[in-house]
């Protein structure tokens, strides 16, 4: 087992097990990736709540799904995926996108409609790509991308190439079709894909587990694949890590899928429009308690990593938001003559029979 598995809804105090001194001496994530993560965390948190802020503005148009409260999942798969591996997310895909390494200018730029945009403002937030960091995009149909993530897989497996495919999606997809037909031709083909569900407890606004016969929607599921149970705490960077990364090198090994549930909370609603009020305020409280966040900056600290350093990442991360909030603000929209680029794999817009 990779991880251990969840009970409830709502989070349980968790256990003190070892001191800090003794985690430290044991450490099998070390210093660098944890600063690497508390980078990706922060960057997420900021840029996204900058895009909340800029939509109450009026300049990101239409809607956007938030993944505020939901970035330790990111922050430990970006990090323990390698250059040339390939991520396919949801229409909540802001984070995933960035933990690749798309750079916050072209992300904040794409939500606004502007040139400067990763597809020169003509996807949106809710079609995200960036082929050039591993991010093959975010697909506004539930469970429309797990097939196409196997597809991914088939190919570097074929092609030799070494390469993993991550794929994330919401509870919600675990009863869509697309999410067993995935699953069952990953295992039977023994595919290098990792199938990652965020489960923030809400199917849109649904809970899920109003309509689903089991308590862990991709967990209880994956034995009917071949697959075992593995449940994660979604809100701890460190955990996250160690079980995306012990996956992803089975897969890259040849040996095969995994299927991850990863607990989490979001702390908005499901999109702008959404005010969040059919969740339980005693649940509310309990998830923000557990905030990515500050419990990851407290485990910084414990380990021994100086206040000056956390900090210091603190401040460069918001002067990166500020300079790209304005980079992306000065970026005119995209000219009329690109309107029919970028349509088929060319480059171009013309029929092909």
């Amino acid at each position: 087992m990779l991880a251990k598995n969840a009970k409830s809804k709502t989070p349980k105090k968790a256990k003190a097990s070892k001191s800090a001194a003794q985690d430290r001496l044991n450490d099998d994530i070390g210093e660098d990736n944890r600063l690497k993560m508390w980078q990706l965390q922060l960057e997420v948190r900021h840029l996204e709540t900058r895009a909340h802020d800029l939509f109450l503005q009026n300049l990101v148009k239409g809607t956007s799904h938030l993944s505020v409260g939901q970035e330790a999942i990111a922050a430990g798969f970006g990090t323990a995926m390698r250059k040339g591996d390939f991520t396919f997310c949801t229409y909540r895909g802001h984070a995933h996108t960035m933990v690749r390494g798309a750079p916050m200018d072209a992300v904040l730029g794409e939500l606004m409609g502007r040139e400067c945009g990763l597809l020169n403002g003509k996807g949106g937030s809710m079609h995200l790509t960036s082929v050039e960091h591993g991010a093959m995009g975010s697909y506004a149909i539930i469970g429309a991308h797990l097939p196409i993530a196997v597809g991914a897989a088939w190919s570097a497996q074929y092609q030799g190439t070494g390469a993993v495919a991550v794929c994330f999606f919401g509870d919600g997809t675990t009863n869509i079709g697309a999410f067993h037909e995935a699953l069952n031709m990953a295992a039977v083909w023994n595919l290098p894909v990792v199938f990652v569900c965020e489960n923030n407890l809400y199917m849109e606004y649904t809970p899920i587990g109003d309509v689903t016969a089991v308590e862990h929607p991709a967990a209880d599921r994956a034995s009917a694949y071949g697959l075992p149970s593995i449940i994660v705490d979604g809100n701890d960077a460190d955990a996250v890590y160690r079980v995306a990364f012990e996956a992803i090198e089975m897969a890259r090994a040849g040996k095969g899928p995994s299927l991850i549930e990863a607990k989490t909370y979001r702390h908005f609603g499901h999109s702008r429009a959404d005010p969040g009020t059919y969740r339980p305020k005693e649940e509310v409280a309990a998830w923000m308690k557990r905030d990515p966040i500050p419990m990851y900056r407290k485990r910084l600290l414990d380990f021994g990593v100086t206040e000056k350093v956390v900090s210091g990442i603190e401040d460069a991360v918001m002067k990166a938001v500020d300079d790209a909030t304005e980079t992306a603000k000065a970026s005119p929209p995209p000219p009329l003559e690109l309107r029919d680029t970028q349509v088929w794999a060319d480059g171009g817009s013309s029929w092909r029979n």
